[in-house]
């Protein structure tokens, strides 16, 4: 299992605080503390940054985090039968982990924490999407974090730094894209997780960029996009024909066939449509 610290064994934390993983609450624990530190490292340098994690469980990879020198981790936990493990944790780096019980959705980290900021989690996978898009469309830019490193369904994973004209490309390569650089940098078997999920894993780092790669009003942007995606075996002019009267016009303006389906059309592509559509009001 490997001792990155010198507390006990992930194992023996979780059979004494009684802490099987909840199906209900997206939860499967990574146990290997090798692996959690490796993940961890993924995220870079810490030892300046404090680090934002996201249902840590029994906090393997909040002990990752700790040995690998993040200046402060703060954990938001929903499950309030973690909290001793965690509490543990903070005993034995005083000063470095602050624990919150509650629901990511609806916690402000930011009051609690002090720039340069990361992300690092093994997100739930049931609220995974949903916390990587806010963190992606926040009203303004950049954002408060530098990077994400963050763990999720290989599925998911791959339709982050999808590219056009494969199946996996979407809305959620556009967010990403748009305003991040995205790559994968590590998979993981079920079998590295207890229970083992029913699908692989990869942990995703994203980078913020200073700017979007290509101007466009974001809320724009996510119009156009959403439409094109929600009807992506259509061709655009039918898929987008409820964004303006002119829509053949303007996507011939943008450098766009009509003809064209979303999956093969560029994020810059995307940006100029939004552009015209902006400046056609």
């Amino acid at each position: 299992m490997g001792a990155i610290d010198n507390l006990p064994p992930l194992r023996e934390v979780i059979a004494r605080h009684g802490l099987a993983a909840k199906k209900a609450l997206g939860q499967n624990f990574l146990l290997d503390l090798n692996l959690t530190a490796k993940i961890a490292r993924q995220a870079g340098d810490l030892s300046r940054c404090d680090v934002l994690e996201v249902g840590p469980g029994p906090g393997g990879l909040t002990r990752g985090l700790l040995a690998e020198g993040a200046r402060k981790v703060l954990a938001i936990e929903k499950d309030p039968r973690c909290l001793p493990a965690l509490e543990e944790i903070a005993a034995a780096f005083p000063g470095r982990l602050e624990v919150v019980q509650g629901d990511a959705l609806e916690i402000d980290p930011l009051e609690r924490l002090t720039p340069p900021i990361r992300v690092v989690a093994n997100l739930p996978y049931n609220v995974g999407t949903e916390l990587l898009v806010r963190w992606l469309t926040p009203e303004v830019w950049p954002p408060f974090w530098e990077s994400l490193t963050l763990m999720f369904q290989r599925e998911v994973a791959e339709r982050i730094v999808a590219q056009p004209g494969s199946k996996a490309y979407g809305r959620l390569a556009i967010l990403a894209q748009w305003r991040a650089e995205a790559r994968i940098v590590m998979s993981l078997p079920p079998g590295a997780f207890t229970p083992p999920p029913k699908v692989s894993s990869a942990v995703v780092h994203l980078t913020a960029l200073p700017a979007p790669r290509h101007p466009a009003d974001p809320k724009v942007l996510s119009r156009v996009v959403a439409a094109a995606f929600n009807q992506r075996r259509k061709m655009l002019r039918a898929a987008l024909r409820g964004l303006a009267p002119d829509i053949e016009d303007r996507l011939a303006a943008a450098g766009l066939k009509p003809t064209d389906r979303a999956e093969q059309v560029p994020l810059e592509g995307f940006c100029a449509l939004a552009r015209e559509l902006q400046a056609a009001k």
